[in-house]
């Protein structure tokens, strides 16, 4: 397989050298990518560990094949002094250089971002760390349910009984969403100065950012947000309520206007707004246990598609508590084909839509596949 074409994409003709691991680093490399960078990932001789985190997409690691479309796999031990200068080739060639490795590993192989900055002054790099590059916790191993712990994200997740994990990597994604939104206005900046500059990320930096409302919930008024499940800590009804066919249905009431509504014409219980305990969202919270029984025996009178009807008739925010394999077949589910060494995976599409029509993607890499090209290319 080769490199995806990359003329007519906004950042074809940027070479970016990428020494990446599992998902933050690469969830900022293959956006690069997928806008036409070229991006020469380097691994060592076993492969990024994120290629067996799994089997499951066609007898390889759906991370793995989500990641890593559009790159060329470079395998590399920068301990043998031809490969540190092949490496230093490359990096003297490339815009961008990303690394994720453990805190201080680059800068004591001689491959620091101040130090290569220094030497190519265009070159933007991006750090990628768990907790910073200073400080108590620079040291600490930063895994994404680690950093949700540490942040403070599990203790507002879940159930009451208890903490819960977010059930996909958010601290990594938010990273590599924070890591590429940097690169670009890096880009931005040095196509205006000339300069590159360098842009470091944490995991943990990312999910404190979100974490931002309970925070200042938490300082403002000394307690926590409550952990709610699927319900509203502060509205009511705000939550999800099993239909007589089984499944949930999650229902969202911003204002008094639709709580009419929803009484009205799905409860079918004009007057209930003028009941007590009903009458505001301050009383409706105050008596949430008695609010919800009384929501939840209508849901539990109706199946999932008569809610659905009366719920839009009704013009109240809802929506089906989906399990994975309703995602699979969801009608707003766009899907994009990739090639793989294994054969086509059609992996969740791209979230971004743009106005000149779809773009062209590229292959995920089999382990050291651009090894012998790339050693060619740039002369090693």
């Amino acid at each position: 397989m080769t490199a995806p074409a990359t003329e007519g994409k906004p950042l074809a003709g940027l070479l970016v050298v990428a020494m990446e691991q599992a998902v933050a680093a690469p969830h900022c490399s293959v956006k690069l990518a997928d806008a036409g960078a070229r991006v020469i990932k380097i691994e060592r001789a076993e492969g990024d560990f994120a290629r067996g985190y799994d089997a499951a997409a066609k007898g390889q690691s759906s991370y793995f094949v989500w990641l890593n479309r559009g790159k060329e796999s470079l395998c590399l031990d920068i301990k043998k002094p031809e490969d540190k200068a092949l490496l230093e080739r490359l990096v003297a060639r490339a815009d961008v250089f990303i690394q994720n490795l453990a805190p201080g590993a680059m800068e004591r192989a001689g491959f620091g971002s101040a130090a290569l900055r220094a030497r190519y002054p265009r070159l933007i790099t991006v750090d990628i760390s768990g907790y910073g590059e200073s400080g108590d916790y620079a040291s600490m191993k930063a895994y994404d349910l680690l950093v949700q712990a540490e942040s403070g994200l599990a203790a507002i997740t879940g159930h009451p009984a208890g903490p819960g994990r977010v059930g996909v990597s958010v601290c990594d994604i938010a990273c590599g969403l924070n890591a590429y939104s940097g690169v670009l206005e890096a880009l931005i900046e040095r196509g205006i100065t000339g300069k590159g500059k360098g842009v470091a990320v944490s995991l943990f930096d990312g999910m404190a950012d979100w974490m931002n409302v309970p925070l200042l919930y938490y300082e403002g008024t000394g307690k926590a947000p409550a952990r709610v499940g699927l319900a509203h800590p502060s509205i009511c009804p705000y939550g999800a309520f099993q239909t007589a066919d089984g499944p949930l249905v999650l229902i969202s009431i911003q204002n008094e206007r639709e709580f009419a509504d929803l009484c009205r014409v799905f409860m079918g219980e004009p007057e209930l707004p003028q009941r007590e305990g009903f009458r505001s969202n301050v009383e409706r919270v105050a008596n949430r246990p008695m609010v919800d029984a009384h929501v939840a025996a209508r849901f539990a009178a109706l199946t999932r598609d008569e809610c659905a009807a009366l719920l839009r008739q009704a013009n109240i925010a809802y929506g089906l508590v989906n399990e994975v394999a309703d995602l699979a077949r969801h009608p707003a589910l766009r899907r994009l084909e990739v090639s793989t060494p294994n054969g086509i995976v059609a992996v969740v599409a791209p979230p971004v839509r743009f106005s000149d029509g779809a773009r062209a993607y590229g292959p995920v890499p089999g382990l050291g596949e651009h090894s012998e090209a790339i050693r060619r290319e740039f002369g090693g």
